[in-house]
């Protein structure tokens, strides 16, 4: 539980840089606000078109009586909207990131620079960094495209596909969106996807404490864009905590019975 605490802990303190560096904060909205003019249009298009796609999907429903069919299809259009939502929080951030990558480097520099220690550079070209971002964004989306197919079968189980099923969602969303902002700054470390993906399973609990929290905020469109820049300075922060080397033991006090050599 402490773990938890912790990850939320670095959400709280990379808000805090973000909002007390006004230049950096300002630097970080706008690759959001490009992709949030996007998605806003993809999510308006889902609302208005997942009925005639539940009912084009279920015409075995057509003859049903009130309340079933009404029931049915209802209950879809909600799951089908949950799902896109689902998707649109994983996507968002990957998007952004993409769009912003060399924001966003700066910007995860610059929490370095000030936090103290090294500060880790790539010297890879910006094609090649966006290229790398690119391919491992599809290796992350198609691994959430999977729990989301499976998470939209569980829906339909009663109660639980509608109580436990989007508790887990946004479990997976969260872990999955800590681990796109820790990689602005695990990359710059010279870490790759498989690597990255093990160091968060090592703290899983810590990763969840601050992506899950985010996943939640990430669903108002608005409050995404306003807590990218300090979601990337936290996840900056997170980095260096989980890549910070362990401490070395203390020395066992020594007892004072010992016998001397002397």
């Amino acid at each position: 539980m402490s773990d938890l605490g912790a990850g939320f802990g670095y959400l709280v303190k990379g808000q805090r840089w973000a909002f007390g560096h006004g230049r950096w904060f300002g630097f970080g909205l706008l690759p959001a606000l490009i992709t949030l003019v996007v998605y806003a249009a993809a999510l308006v298009g889902l609302g208005y078109g997942a009925d005639d796609f539940v009912g084009w999907a279920t015409p075995f429903a057509d003859d049903w009586s009130s309340p079933w069919q009404a029931l049915l299809r209802g209950t879809l259009v909600a799951l089908v909207f949950v799902f896109g939502m689902f998707l649109a929080v994983i996507t968002f951030t990957a998007v952004t990131l993409l769009v912003g990558q060399p924001f966003y480097e700066s910007l995860s520099e610059e929490v370095d620079r000030t936090e103290g220690g090294e500060v880790p550079r790539s010297d890879l070209p910006l094609l090649r960094e966006l290229w790398i971002s690119a391919r491992d964004s599809v290796r992350i989306l198609v691994r959430v495209a999977l729990y989301g197919v499976l998470l939209f079968a569980l829906g339909f189980i009663p109660v639980i596909g509608q109580t436990v099923i989007p508790a887990l969602g946004f479990c997976v969303s969260g872990y999955f969106l800590s681990e796109e902002l820790t990689a602005v700054a695990l990359q710059r470390r010279g870490m790759v996807l498989k690597d990255r993906l093990a160091l968060l399973r090592g703290r899983r609990m810590m990763v969840l404490g601050f992506g899950v929290p985010l996943a939640l905020a990430f669903v108002v469109p608005f409050v995404a864009v306003f807590l990218m820049p300090g979601a990337v300075a936290g996840a900056t922060l997170l980095a260096r905590e989980l890549t910070a080397p362990a401490p070395l033991p203390e020395p066992a006090p020594s007892s004072p019975y010992t016998l001397s050599k002397d």
